[in-house]
């Protein structure tokens, strides 16, 4: 059979080194960063971190080695991201913010941009690169694709081909990494813009890559309850001015964002199975010794056996569509929109669900802080929200995608090709398609 679920000796390899470097390097900074109160300094603390991760080739590892990446593989990605999460799984959205960045440049861009930006990230082993995904904004993202200029993303981008440089007005909120280690700014933010006020989400859009220090560009941190190991924030644009060869993808932002969401969804989503792990992990081991004051631990009592018995089995089952959906996407470039999505949506509610179960086993002493539930119950609540919300966005992609007649149930047990395109996009921002 084709279908194996055997891990080569060098995925072997990759799990082993990432949970020593999650164990031995990420646990005791992440543990302190996450007391840090001032949430700038929070990040600021895990910038050594990020350093012997660069070292190590994991903030690069996904990038092609034709541009001086590690080439690997979206399930060796998967591997070595869900040993880091499991410890972590603020600290590893760095790594993936930095893919969510540089992808774009690398399917969209000219091949001077590709050489600048994603060479220099490749090429960079002591972590002062960082490169920022800035999509989000207060009002619109969810409806990125609306057919009306005045929903959707309204940062826009003006070009004044007189001067041949783009001017931007407007705010973002939540983009991750943008800031910097510093807040003068990543090294490069690709901001997703508005390009033509004249029409909707579907050929009004492109990108803009934005580099450090450019001036008229505000940074302000948000204070999140989880992840407090990445950096958020609220980037404001005044008449900020960069030159027009750092445009991409214009006219073409809304399959950018959706191509780029599906890139991630894998990686977002074997992050919550990594949480899930945890939780179950402490658990399991809590109830082998925990009598509860009872003659015997408590894994002997039925409720009990139960209980961790669908815990562990609805986290195999989030890991291998992680799997799936990845090594689809590696078979597929481009592809894999809806199965993304449901992915997403899957790993991200079972994982919550997980993390409660587990606290139930352990009871009351969850709540306290000096055992792991307390902080994993706050880490549980990002998954459905971020990386394209899942009560909306990550369910209306897959919509669009098992709308269109040349899908079938069997697409995605079969292994079969099914190019994205527009005709899929704007399920769900309007009452009426015709």
């Amino acid at each position: 059979m084709s279908i194996d679920f055997d891990l080569s000796d060098a995925q072997r390899a990759l799990k082993s080194t990432a949970r020593e470097f999650a164990e031995e390097v990420l646990r005791p900074a992440a543990e302190h960063a996450d007391r840090i109160a001032d949430p700038q300094q929070a990040f600021a603390a895990m910038r050594p971190v990020y350093a012997q991760a660069a070292a190590a080739g994991l903030t690069s590892m996904f990038l092609p080695r034709e541009y001086g990446g590690g080439g690997s593989s979206q399930v060796d990605f998967l591997i070595a991201i869900e040993e880091l999460c499991a410890v972590d799984p603020g600290f590893p959205t760095i790594l993936l913010v930095n893919g969510l960045a540089l992808m774009p440049i690398l399917w969209h861009g000219t091949e001077e941009q590709r050489e600048r930006w994603i060479g220099r990230a490749a090429a960079d082993t002591t972590g002062d690169f960082l490169a920022g995904w800035v999509v989000s904004e207060r009002g619109g993202t969810a409806n990125f694709d609306h057919p009306s200029p005045l929903a959707g993303i309204q940062v826009v981008a003006d070009l004044d081909a007189g001067t041949g440089r783009v001017t931007l007005n407007g705010e973002k909120h939540w983009p991750c990494n943008a800031g910097g280690w510093d807040l003068r700014g990543a090294d490069v933010n690709v901001c997703v813009v508005r390009t033509d006020r004249t029409v909707g989400g579907r050929g009004g859009l492109g990108a803009v890559i934005v580099e450090r220090d450019t001036a008229g560009v505000e940074y302000e941190v948000i204070d999140k309850l989880a992840h407090r190991t990445c950096q958020n924030v609220t980037m404001t644009f005044r008449d900020v001015h960069v030159p027009e060869e750092n445009l991409l993808a214009v006219g073409d932002g809304d399959l950018l964002i959706n191509r780029n969401f599906t890139w991630s969804s894998p990686i977002a989503s074997i992050a919550a199975v990594a949480v899930a792990r945890a939780a179950y992990d402490f658990a399991l081991k809590w109830a082998r010794t925990f009598t509860g004051g009872g003659s015997a631990p408590i894994i002997h009592h039925q409720a009990v056996g139960n209980l961790l018995s669908d815990v562990a089995g609805k986290i195999e089952a989030g890991r291998y569509l992680s799997w799936k959906a990845a090594h689809y996407q590696d078979t597929h470039p481009g592809e894999g929109h809806a199965l993304g999505a449901m992915d997403k949506v899957f790993c991200g509610d079972l994982m919550q669900s997980v993390v409660v179960d587990c606290m139930r086993i352990v009871g009351v002493n969850a709540l306290d802080r000096k055992f792991p539930m307390a902080k994993l119950y706050r880490e549980a609540s990002v998954f459905s929200l971020y990386d394209a919300g899942n009560l909306a966005m990550q369910r209306r992609r897959a919509w669009g995608v098992m709308a269109d007649p040349a899908f079938s149930p069997d697409t995605f047990s079969d292994s079969s090709s099914l190019p994205f395109d527009r005709s899929m996009e704007g399920y769900g921002i309007v009452t009426d398609r015709r």
